[in-house]
């Protein structure tokens, strides 16, 4: 199977059964992105160089004003797509084996985990690895250690709370926090 083949089920939504050809390339490819990782998360770069391992990473070009302070992490690294004059603060990790799109003028916090894979619950079938994307739309404010977990879509302008946990879609134009994140209020409350 290759690289091409295995993002195509994973944006079906297909399993990946443990064990599998499709599991053995996903593994492969997070062989890389750690190597990746490595290397931007060790010494100072230039905004350039952050960049351009950033491309690496993604196997696509990143923007020019896209910025990112490491460290940073992910685990996967093919199936994230980044908008442009998007901020990633520190200490982030991305899980993006089942898709992340972060639209333009996103600002990510320090901390902050995106998920896109699960787990079956069947204990026999535990290493069956489920992808579900995240979707960030335009403008989006992740504050300091917030987790999106996979299948979430957050609306347009919307605000996620410091240290909020998102587990279902957030409203375009509202703010969310908590444990599960809900909606507080709409942005021109």
């Amino acid at each position: 199977m290759t690289l091409t083949e295995l993002l195509a089920l994973l944006d079906a939504g297909e399993t990946i059964t443990g064990g599998s050809p499709g599991h053995a390339v996903m593994h492969d490819t997070s062989q890389e992105a750690l190597r990746i990782a490595g290397e931007l998360n060790t010494g100072y770069h230039e905004p350039a160089e952050v960049r351009e391992l950033l491309a690496r990473l993604t196997g696509k070009p990143v923007d020019e004003t896209v910025t990112l302070f490491p460290p940073f992490t992910a685990d996967f690294g093919k199936n994230m797509t980044l908008g442009k004059r998007v901020f990633i603060n520190s200490g982030c990790r991305f899980q993006d084996q089942g898709g992340i799109t972060i639209g333009d003028d996103c600002l990510i916090g320090h901390n902050a985990v995106i998920a896109t894979l699960q787990h079956d619950i069947d204990p026999r079938r535990r290493s069956d690895l489920i992808p579900s994307p995240v979707v960030i739309g335009r403008n989006v404010w992740l504050g300091a250690n917030v987790t999106v977990l996979p299948g979430v879509a957050i609306g347009d302008d919307a605000v996620i709370g410091a240290g909020s946990i998102v587990t279902k879609n957030i409203p375009a134009g509202t703010i969310a926090v908590g444990s599960p994140a809900r909606v507080v209020r709409t942005i021109d409350e």
